[in-house]
């Protein structure tokens, strides 16, 4: 493997790691407040770090093959889970 593709892993977990730690969190304060505002929060970082799980599997996976297809799969449902954390913003008490 390549150090590009080592650093690409790295940041990839780095990536997932902090998205899972603020879905963790927004469930711990829904569960705390009961606002609805938290499970878009969870939701929206959920996809965020499933596009980076789902990209790096499939990258490795066809070896880096079909970048344009990986990049567009990357950027919907990271496009979608960032739009669920701006709603949750918009619908905050």
């Amino acid at each position: 493997m390549l150090v590009v593709e080592y650093l690409y892993l790295a940041a990839t977990g780095v990536l997932v790691l902090s998205g899972l730690t603020m879905v963790g969190m927004a469930i711990k304060a829904y569960l705390q407040t009961t606002r609805r505002a938290m499970i878009h929060v969870s939701l929206g970082f959920g996809l965020i770090a499933a596009a980076a799980i789902a990209t790096a599997i499939s990258a490795f996976v066809t070896d880096f093959d079909g970048v344009r297809s990986l990049l567009l799969v990357n950027n919907g449902l990271s496009s979608l889970g960032f739009i669920f954390v701006v709603y949750s913003l918009v619908i905050y008490d």
